[in-house]
């Protein structure tokens, strides 16, 4: 048992469940190679759980063994009562919102901030509207989505503030350089080296050589340490980018400070370009691919 995901776990969980017969602790009955082959296969199931640390995984407390026992055996003895399979469902998807699901949330929304905490009784009260179709919500569908999606934007910004602020500040006293040329949307470049080859239109295909930094001088991707040049259309990359290049004639060498608006904003890049980061890139542009 490699990996257990929600409903990966109730699975599991499920089958083993059915193997594992009523309440106490059932005798084996190997009358016949199919019920030595159930043990067996009770057995495996058993070593799964076992080895996964299922009542750790789930956060029962190792000193109730006896009643972990008691509800796995419940709930495999309502196999064909409707009703009881129908709660201890509900009980299985209980204990992954109160030791998995909920707590997720909880770090995705509010990060490391461990004075906020989701009010668990509102979210089983939508949960509970929305599986018995309920249309009479305390606020609209749309208008959740939209709370969700503002709620986290504001939380990212609030986390990221210090970042904006800081690129924002460079890119004020950068702009106060005599070498420094600022453009009408806020991008900002220094010609190094002026090329005299053609300047690439937004349909184009450019070779370049690129290095990128953040402003604190990290570098987070280099096509110059790599060795190899990369090619892609003008069109194609961060806007602070596109803008650039439709300004850059071949040959030509600059370093181009570009604002988070301009670079990738509110959602940032992989690991190594957070959220609201200014970017400094120096670009090469070698040729305009035909």
């Amino acid at each position: 048992m490699k990996k257990f995901a929600f409903m990966a776990v109730s699975a599991i969980a499920a089958a083993t469940l059915v193997s594992c017969g009523g309440a106490g602790t059932p005798s084996a009955n190997l009358k016949s190679d199919v019920d030595t082959l159930s043990y067996a296969l009770g057995m495996n199931l058993g070593d799964e759980l076992v080895q996964y640390n299922i009542m750790d995984q789930m956060g029962v407390d190792s000193a109730f063994v006896n009643e972990f026992i008691k509800g796995m055996s419940d709930a495999a003895s309502a196999k064909d009562d409707k009703k009881k399979a129908a709660y201890y469902v509900g009980v299985q998807i209980g204990n992954d919102l109160n030791n998995r699901i909920i707590p997720g949330m909880e770090k995705q929304y509010f990060g490391e901030d461990s004075t906020l905490s989701l009010n668990r009784a509102n979210i089983l009260a939508a949960i509970i509207k929305m599986v018995k179709g309920d249309t009479l919500t305390a606020i609209k569908a749309d208008d959740a989505r939209n709370f969700v999606q503002t709620f986290q934007q504001k939380q990212k910004e609030k986390q990221y503030a210090s970042v904006k602020a800081e690129g924002e500040k460079f890119l004020a006293e950068n702009a106060k350089k005599d070498s420094v040329i600022t453009t009408e949307s806020g991008l900002q470049y220094k010609v190094i080296k002026q090329g005299n080859g053609a300047i690439p239109t937004e349909t184009d295909k450019v070779k370049v050589h690129y290095e990128g930094r953040l402003i604190d001088g990290t570098v987070f991707d280099s096509s110059l340490q790599r060795g190899e040049p990369t090619s892609f259309n003008v069109n194609a990359v961060i806007k602070g980018w596109t803008e650039a290049l439709k300004m850059m004639p071949v040959g030509s060498e600059w370093e181009v400070y570009i604002p988070q608006e301009l670079a990738y904003g509110e959602n940032g890049a992989g690991q190594n370009i957070p959220p609201y980061a200014a970017l400094i890139f120096k670009v090469q542009l070698l040729e305009i691919e035909k």
